[in-house]
């Protein structure tokens, strides 16, 4: 046994304990013959350092992670981390830029940048697994995946050409969020939506024929160059006549129809909108709907958001190559010059261009440029098929999302699913194994596959056969493996002769890799156990095949399986997320977990809530109230911010960063750690035995009791999730039964000058608790608790194993003695009582008092004689005979009045007016906040922090006043 330092160090434990967990192989899965249990990681992206965020998601898992290795199981954390296209590439480009002379991306091959790339992930990638061991995240690194790895690269590459040859991934036209300044579509989880100042402006759109004109409003005048239509609704009666009329653009002359469609609300302007189907998200549904092909929406804007021509050259030449805001305000000028602008009359009777307005609109969150909804061809996945299973699993409880409050967002998100555009215009990435041939002669083209035609193929052998079928055995193929490459080409006479194809330039989006986590990291394909059967044949409903002719089988949406697939590790167990990546993520699992595996990906989806600042609001660095973790961990120790995620996150709901309880936790740990130099002091050792010792004393059989319904209570927490009920069940017994109790009940009393010592009995049953209570803890707080947990150990019987791998508490409650529990929790509530009253009657610590009791049964008055010893230590009382005389204190417990006599000890009239006076305080304040908490200007008009101040200080204040009423009660 290692005598433990006075004081408690949380740095000079953590870094050494990790290196040894991870050296000796600790995290590794290595029990052949146990249950598997299995758990992933949300891959964090390569370019990350660790936020508040990953530290409450990290810890959740570990503490799954390390409860189930101390349940027997064989226990699998699987960590990896995402290449994180966008983030990646833009990291690499920033420092190329920042050479001397400077470097761009165009500057070289494809191949050349890729490598580059490559070397920073090997020289600077991954600063946040280091980052994660910090925290004490008990990973099995020495199986840590990268989405570009080799195996995981032959997932992706297989999933993408299955999915196009079952007709459920297709090239398409559509509308997508596009980053003007990265050039490359993007998620909505990268828009970020900022509230501007803009403008309303209103145009009148004249009648073919003259007879008028409609109006129309709009924030983006500029886009009325791509309008197609104007849309009313088929119940305006303003309207009904003029539906299928045409009206004459200003500017370009266009004519363009008057369609009827619900989209326009009567109620809302004038109750006609323009439709611009390449450039809004609404108007391009409108436009579907009225029956327009993608290809023939206009699109006026090129990838860097400056005006193009449209297909019919009507587009004034001034304004192209403008940008979006300069083309704004050329329109609007024009407008007004012509007499097409309304202007807005404001309240004073003033005219203006336009109606100010608050823009909700989408900026790019790496870029920080303005996104547009922009037209162009992308690779997409028919979602929407793919869903059914995954909404089917949900409906069922093959996969339980906790908490349920989810599953209502989930399914309406399910049920309206969109096409996923998968591509992205980077570099770095998969890049799509498609390749672009010219078609043949005769041949009917896809209105999306322009003058060329994709091959979608797994490997060059694939591509070959692919090739040779449709152009003919006598061919040969010039293959280029980008489309860079192609435009290099040297026109040479052997290259011309041959039949030339290019590689599509795109990249897969990073959530469709990461879709695969929880089975591609396990090995799969190559250890796949169920192939992909097909039903049916032809297309999904509305879905364009760009494949080669001919029919097209879909997935039969499978029931979840009961047999455990990749050596019983899929499906996984569990997995803990944010609840803002259940559509990007979770939902992208299951709907390919479930296709590819004919499973579920995992049997319980956690979601947790963010964590906010102290007031409340969303942490970002523009308002600068992050929170760093790593600062908090140097502070107080991953401990106690692991204790304090853990006792905060109550079921999903958002925690609200508190440093003084993180603070308060590592008093936590402090204290466990004078508990144990205590008993370290007194000879109290690590137990032999999992059994609690057999027990004659009522304390010692109370202390039992206690630890097997904290270990019960832990047991049901953690099953259903509840976070906060385990860690909060753990901190009361450990903190009060154990440090604040019972180690006081059993503490040797002194005799004379001589202190005694703790007998053999309660040494051996505080040494078994003070296990149990290492055991409980350690999923939340793993450092302090393998430190002690070697720290106690007996040198006559060693530890012939570390913490981490130890076996949970057993809650077996075959031997405990109700009555025993009685006694002690009635000896606690009784000393409580008259410290309690000591204290409010500013009785002098150090006097001793005679106890009274009246109404006391004979249970009571036989525990009294058992427990004086206890009482004359803690309580600093001793039972005394006969009717207590003169001015006292009552406190009751039970059925009986214990009676403190205090006359002579304290002054009673005096402390009487005292205790009067501060009542009448307490209960002036309380009544004053209560006032202004039913004053209904000041809960509505006040900050909420404002409003929550006041409602805590009103009950403190409360309850203030009623303490001291009681106090003066007890004077009689």
């Amino acid at each position: 046994m290692s005598e433990l330092p006075k004081t408690f160090d949380p740095a000079s434990i953590e870094s050494r304990w990790y290196a040894h967990w991870e050296a000796s192989g600790q995290f590794r899965p290595d029990r052949p013959n146990a249950e598997p249990w299995t758990i992933v990681n949300p891959p964090p992206n390569v370019t990350g350092s660790l936020h508040i965020g990953h530290a409450l998601d990290n810890t959740l898992q570990d503490i799954l992670t390390r409860h189930a290795r101390l349940k027997g199981k064989d226990a699998l954390w699987v960590v990896g981390t995402d290449h994180a296209g966008i983030a990646t590439q833009m990291v690499v480009e920033r420092q190329m830029g920042a050479l001397n002379p400077p470097q761009k991306r165009t500057d070289m091959t494809r191949e050349e940048f890729v490598a580059k790339v490559w070397a920073w992930k090997e020289e600077s990638g991954g600063e946040i697994t280091q980052q994660l061991r910090r925290l004490g995240c008990s990973m099995d690194w020495a199986n840590e995946r990268f989405t570009m790895d080799e195996g995981f690269s032959k997932a992706v590459l297989k999933v993408f050409v299955d999915l196009y040859k079952q007709g459920l991934l297709y090239r398409d036209k559509r509308l997508v969020n596009w980053d003007p300044g990265l050039g490359t579509a993007i998620s909505d989880l990268e828009v970020e939506t900022r509230e501007i100042k803009g403008s309303f402006w209103h145009l009148r759109y004249p009648l073919e024929d003259g007879s008028g004109f409609i109006e129309v409003a709009t924030t983006r005048p500029e886009t009325m160059l791509a309008d197609m239509a104007v849309a009313v609704n088929a119940s305006d009666e303003r309207y009904t006549a003029l539906i299928g009329k045409q009206v004459k653009l200003p500017i370009t002359g266009r004519l363009i129809p008057i369609i009827a469609d619900d989209h326009a609300d009567p109620e809302l302007g004038s109750g006609a909108v323009k439709i611009t189907p390449g450039h809004d998200f609404n108007d391009f549904e409108v436009g579907k709907r009225a029956g327009m092909a993608a290809g023939t929406m206009l699109n006026m804007l090129d990838a860097k958001a400056r005006v193009v021509q449209v297909s019919d050259g009507l587009i004034p030449a001034e304004l192209l190559g403008l940008t979006t805001a300069e083309a704004r305000k050329a329109v609007v000028a024009r407008l007004k010059a012509e007499g097409f602008l309304i202007p807005h009359v404001d309240k004073d009777g003033e005219e203006h261009d336009a109606e100010p307005r608050t823009i909700q609109t989408p900026y790019g969150d790496r870029s920080g440029v303005v996104i547009e909804p922009w037209l162009t061809d992308q690779w997409y996945v028919d979602a929407k098929t793919l869903a059914q299973p995954a909404i089917e699993a949900v409906r069922t409880g093959a996969i339980d999302i906790v908490p349920k409050t989810w599953e209502k967002t989930f399914f309406n998100w399910m049920d309206n699913i969109q096409p996923w555009c998968v591509s992205r215009q980077l570099w770095w990435g998969h890049q799509i194994p498609a390749w672009f041939g010219p078609k043949r002669e005769g041949d009917e083209l896809h209105e999306h596959d322009a003058e060329r035609i994709p091959f979608v193929a797994a490997d060059h052998e694939d591509l070959l056969t692919q090739l040779k079928a449709y152009y003919g055995d006598d061919q040969d193929f010039a293959v280029f493996e980008s489309y860079e490459e192609w435009l290099r080409q040297p026109p040479s006479l052997e290259a011309i002769m041959k039949i030339d194809l290019y590689r599509d330039p795109d990249v897969l989006d990073t959530w469709f890799s990461s879709a695969l986590w929880p089975f591609a990291t396990l090995g799969w394909p190559e250890e796949a156990t169920v192939p992909s059967p097909l039903r049916g044949e032809g297309q999904g409903e509305g879905q364009p095949s760009s494949a080669t002719p001919g029919t097209t089988p879909h997935p039969d949406p499978l029931p979840a399986g009961e047999q455990k697939q990749l050596g019983g590790r899929y499906p996984n167990d569990v997995l803990i997320s944010g609840f803002d990546i259940l559509f990007f993520w979770n939902a992208r699992m299951m709907m390919q977990g479930l296709h590819f595996m004919k499973d579920v990906p995992f049997r319980t989806l956690y979601l947790h809530g963010l964590v906010r600042a102290a007031d409340g609001a969303k942490m970002s660095k523009s308002k600068g109230n992050v929170v760093n973790p790593l600062g908090l961990i140097d502070k107080y120790g991953a401990d106690a911010l692991r204790f304090f995620m853990a006792a905060m996150e109550s079921q999903g709901r958002d925690i609200k960063m508190d440093e003084k309880r993180v603070e308060g936790y590592r008093n936590f740990a402090t204290k466990l750690w004078n508990a144990a130099r205590f008993a370290q002091a007194n000879g109290i050792v690590a137990s032999t035995t999992l059994e609690a010792p057999r027990a004659e004393l009522a304390v010692n059989k109370w202390i039992i009791a206690e630890t097997i319904a904290t270990v019960q209570t832990v047991d049901l927490a953690l099953a259903d999730y509840r976070f906060d009920g385990a860690a909060n069940a753990i901190y009361q017994f450990a903190w009060s039964r154990f440090c604040d109790w019972y180690l006081e009940l059993i503490k040797p009393q002194m005799v004379g000058d001589e202190r005694g010592v703790i007998d053999a009995e309660s040494k051996l049953v505080a040494g078994w608790v003070l296990d149990q209570i290492l055991v409980l803890l350690h999923p939340f707080m793993p450092f302090i608790t393998e430190e002690l947990w070697h720290a106690m150990a007996d040198p006559a019987h060693p530890r012939d194993h570390d913490l981490i791998v130890a076996q949970w508490p057993m809650a077996d409650a075959r031997s405990l003695d109700p009555e025993a529990s009685k006694e002690v929790d009635w000896l606690i509530r009784l000393v409580q009582e008259i410290r309690t009253a000591r204290n409010e009657l500013n009785v002098p610590p150090g006097a001793r008092l005679p106890l009274h009791v009246r109404d006391a049964n004979a249970a009571t008055l036989a525990r009294l004689e058992r427990q004086a010893p206890a009482l004359a230590r803690l309580a600093r009382v001793t039972h005394a005979d006969g009717e207590a005389t003169g001015g006292a204190a009552q406190v009751v417990v039970d059925e009986a009045t214990f009676v403190l006599p205090l006359e002579g000890v304290i002054d009673l009239d005096s402390e009487r007016a005292r205790l009067t006076k501060a009542i009448a305080a307490a209960e002036k304040e309380r009544d004053a906040l209560s006032g202004r908490l039913g004053n209904a200007s000041f809960v509505e008009r006040a900050k909420p922090e404002a409003v929550e101040k006041a409602k805590a200080d009103h009950a403190d204040k409360a309850a203030e006043a009623a303490r001291l009423q009681a106090a003066l009660g007890r004077l009689g």
